[in-house]
């Protein structure tokens, strides 16, 4: 039952400081690997982990249809995370996760040209909201966008069309599925990449992509134990913790400069993203009376 509020909001906690980790993670393994093999290592240690459910997966029969989704995420995915591990070491993190929260943003406008949902002159005002939020972040004309601003724009709507995938997906096959599937195939997809500019990685870069992929798995699960503790009107906004645990993080550990534009940017894209939250979920609510 969805009415354990508290422990909602904590499990989202959990996600917040998890999904930080996993940026300490990247970060600390440096840029000596190149992106594309040292997503393919997170993926393939995520691999690993989730090595107990792979047998029943591979029994699984699937119509072409839904193959055919799986193939097009783990697409869309690879592609994100190979613009995500670049930006996470030329870029500062808080900036990284800034940028990121253009996610659901993207996510919105692909559901109503993908599914025909329903976009209101609302959804566009926040849509806008969001994108003055990303330009304040980046300050086109005024800084130099560097090529992790430009790869962690490419990261958030490749990332979108994952999501977009995924949602299609969650119609038909169950949530740890659709996870399962999408490292596998991820880890697949960038495998011929990754061994054409292999280089030998260090203990240390092994050790810290490891618990990337530690991270990521314990984050999924608590956002999963969130989602059903409370409902999203609850949990959402604990996520946007994640910019300030983000630019603590960079500035204590890092020496990553604060940059209150980002933080500015961040705050109108999180409001962007908080509001139309709390307006599905308001006409969620109605709908059911």
């Amino acid at each position: 039952m969805r009415d354990r509020p508290i422990q909602g909001i904590l499990w989202m906690l959990g996600t917040t400081l998890s999904f930080v980790a996993v940026n300490g993670a990247v970060r600390a393994a440096g840029s000596d690997l190149p992106s594309v093999q040292a997503a393919f290592l997170r993926f393939l240690f995520g691999v690993v982990l989730l090595a107990p459910v792979v047998p029943g997966l591979l029994r699984r029969r699937f119509p072409a249809r839904i193959w055919g989704l799986f193939g097009l995420r783990g697409l869309f995915h690879a592609a994100a995370v190979i613009g995500w591990f670049y930006a996470m070491v030329h870029i500062p993190m808080a900036e990284v996760t800034a940028i990121n929260y253009l996610n659901p943003v993207l996510v919105t406008v692909g559901g109503a040209l993908l599914f025909k949902e329903r976009f209101s002159w609302q959804r566009g005002a926040a849509v806008a909201v969001a994108l003055i939020g990303t330009l304040i972040v980046l300050r086109p004309g005024l800084r130099a966008v560097e090529a992790g601003h430009l790869a962690q724009l490419f990261a958030a709507f490749m990332f979108a069309g994952s999501y977009l995938a995924a949602k299609r997906l969650s119609q038909d096959v169950p949530a740890g599925i659709v996870v399962a599937v999408m490292s596998l195939s991820v880890a697949v997809i960038l495998a011929p990449a990754a061994l054409m500019v292999w280089q030998t990685p260090s203990g240390t870069e092994l050790a810290f992509l490891a618990m990337s992929a530690l991270f990521a798995t314990l984050a999924h699960y608590c956002m999963s134990r969130a989602f059903d503790c409370a409902p999203l009107t609850v949990t959402q906004p604990v996520i946007f913790l994640q910019l300030v645990w983000a630019t603590l993080l960079g500035t204590i550990v890092f020496g990553d400069r604060v940059d209150p534009f980002v933080l500015l940017g961040g705050g109108l894209i999180i409001a962007a993203i908080a509001y139309l939250t709390f307006r599905d979920a308001r006409r969620a609510r109605q709908a059911r009376k």
